[in-house]
């Protein structure tokens, strides 16, 4: 089981990540882009670690939920509002839980990938976050179908997203600033499909 003490320690991992990351994610928004994906999610991510102190002792379904609040009050274009729904979702799955299974986690996370598509009118192939979030469920359900543990299930999920983002430089986009360039913006990475992999990324680490 996940505690909600695990949770909170993985999501200031997370914040470190992105904060981190910050300037080569704003590289890559420059051409496709506002050139401030990562100066938006730095920002927002900042305000997260401040108040996830003050989260412990919260069940799961109150952290994730304040996350994503936090996410869409503090992060400016349309990532603010995506990646907070993708949290306030899964805060919705996991009301009043204290500790999650993995499947559990699978089944609050696939209600946020769901939030990702329907907020942002958006489904797989588009050059969105969602050409990393969509491999990165199917290859952990497919892990946990093979009975695989949590941690190898984040390792297959990671590496999933991870080759979903890089495919999105094979993509036309379709949606936001980036469907303006047309095949001009192919050769180019999404950012919001990177920034996810980093979330990935360092969940599957911490495990």
């Amino acid at each position: 089981m996940i505690k909600s003490e695990e949770v909170i320690e993985v999501l200031d991992k997370i914040g470190d990540k992105i904060i981190e990351e910050k300037d080569y994610l704003t590289e890559l928004d420059r051409p496709i882009g506002d050139n401030d994906h990562g100066i938006n999610m730095a920002k927002g991510f900042t305000e997260v670690k401040k108040k996830l102190p003050s989260l412990k002792g919260q069940d799961l379904g109150s952290i994730f939920k304040t996350v994503g609040m936090t996410l869409v009050s503090t992060v400016g274009g349309s990532s603010g509002p995506l990646y907070g729904t993708a949290f306030m979702k899964m805060g919705m799955s996991l009301t009043a839980k204290k500790e999650m299974s993995f499947a559990e986690f699978l089944t609050a996370f696939k209600a946020g990938v769901e939030g990702v598509g329907q907020r942002g009118r958006s489904a797989a192939e588009e050059k969105t976050m969602l050409d990393a979030m969509i491999p990165a469920l199917k290859a952990m359900e497919a892990a946990c179908g093979r009975g695989q543990d949590a941690r190898e299930a984040l390792k297959e999920g990671a590496a999933a997203a991870l080759a979903g983002a890089e495919h999105t430089k094979e993509l036309i986009a379709t949606k936001g600033r980036a469907s303006y360039l047309g095949e001009r913006g192919i050769g180019h990475q999404d950012p919001g499909a990177t920034s996810f992999t980093y979330m990935i990324q360092t969940a599957a680490e911490q495990f």
